[in-house]
């Protein structure tokens, strides 16, 4: 069985390293450095780069504005941006979970206002699903939509909202039929993030990111906002999820190029006489941590190839999830330790080592496990949907 890529995607894997290299300058990065530390992985301008070549709808069809390529080539693309730490996060929720919802189950008016703007990053999404009573279980979600004339009129409140006080719209979530069962009386809209009684209180977290609430008060949106069918929002929204939880396993090579530095920081560093890279402890861990991300990768693959064969890939797709979010916080609980006491130190301290990027990143692993659903709960549908075993 062959694991490789064919020759026109490792060309690709080239262009795109390419090109990386020649826009990720010092220079960018030192403008970048200058921001908050919340927006120091928001770019537009960068975005609007990747735009251009095409490369923000590599597997989404020609038909919408998309290269209509393999999930596969979207994948090699990923991986080279995660590698080489692109800034991504103005577009990450309108390109990765609100357009392929749009173009999966959207009307042909909503493909017409939305993807076009989406693919040329102009426009983009926060996701409103979580609330304050409904995290991991969404189908407990309590936001109402009510039929109103030719609006549904939308009261309620989310919470851990990335990008809601930037966005321009929401991929929102509410319940229009309180007699269904919980599953079966969810929406989704579009939601203009100006419209009035939208209110965006953003609250810092631990990884140097936002998550707002978002207070929703009375806030009509037109029937057309509608996306896919009424009540079959939870059974569309799992085409986000799943779009989220394969960038997820894009996302390994980030932790591979974080992987990399630290054996290199083993390789050239002494302690007590003696280089880092000598003690079995720090070489065993080292060994396993680089099995686990060559797992890692290899599932990354199979959920992209199973979406390049028609699957819905719930199981995979969770598999993936649990094993690099889970991966994530071993790498990092080990990188602050092996870097001893300086590993502590946050960016821009003189005595930082690897630029303080360990440290970060371990308060952001924290989150890996929960957001996009926690780990319990997939692990729950990995033994439900993918080995067939009894709900109870």
């Amino acid at each position: 069985m062959d694991f490789g890529f064919n020759e026109e995607q490792e060309r690709f894997r080239v262009e795109v390293r390419e090109f990386l290299q020649k826009e990720l300058t010092p220079e960018f990065w030192q403008g970048l450095g200058t921001k908050p530390p919340e927006d120091q992985e928001y770019s537009q301008e960068f975005s609007r780069k990747l735009a251009s070549r095409g490369w923000l709808g590599i597997g989404w069809p020609q038909e919408y504005g998309g290269q209509g390529r393999p999930y596969t080539d979207q994948l090699v693309c990923a991986e080279e941006i995660a590698y080489h730490r692109a800034p991504i996060l103005y577009h990450f929720w309108a390109v990765d979970l609100a357009g392929p919802v749009l173009i999966g189950v959207g009307s042909e008016d909503l493909k017409k206002a939305y993807v076009p703007g989406i693919l040329a990053a102009d426009i983009n999404f926060c996701i409103g699903f979580t609330e304050p009573e409904a995290g991991s279980d969404l189908a407990s979600l309590q936001a109402r939509a009510v039929a109103d004339g030719d609006d549904y009129v939308i009261n309620g409140q989310k919470m851990f909202i990335s990008l809601a006080h930037k966005a321009d719209y929401c991929l929102l979530a509410a319940r229009t039929n309180f007699e269904a069962p919980k599953h079966r009386g969810i929406s989704l809209f579009v939601l203009d993030m100006k419209a009035p009684g939208v209110n965006v209180s953003p609250t810092p977290t631990m990884g140097d990111m936002l998550a707002s609430t978002v207070y929703l008060d009375s806030v009509r949106v037109n029937k057309d906002a509608l996306v896919g069918e009424i009540d079959r929002g939870w059974y569309h929204l799992a085409i986000c999820l799943d779009h989220e939880r394969i960038f997820v396993g894009a996302l390994v090579a980030r932790r591979r190029r974080m992987f990399d530095e630290l054996v290199e920081y083993v390789r050239s560093t002494r302690r007590n006489g003696r280089l880092l890279n000598e003690n079995p402890h720090i070489r065993n861990n080292l060994a396993q941590i680089g099995i686990e991300l060559d797992v890692g990768r290899l599932l990354s693959y199979r959920t992209a190839w199973l979406l390049e064969k028609g699957a819905i890939p719930f199981a995979e797709a969770s598999m993936t999830k649990v094993l690099t979010s889970e991966l994530d916080q071993r790498l990092t609980n080990f990188g602050v330790n092996v870097l001893g006491l300086h590993g502590q130190l946050k960016q821009g301290s003189k005595w930082v080592p690897l630029q303080g990027r360990m440290e970060q990143a371990y308060r952001v692993s924290i989150l890996e496990s929960i957001g996009g659903g926690t780990n319990e709960i997939q692990r729950s549908i990995i033994a439900l949907m993918g080995l067939g075993l009894p709900r109870d």
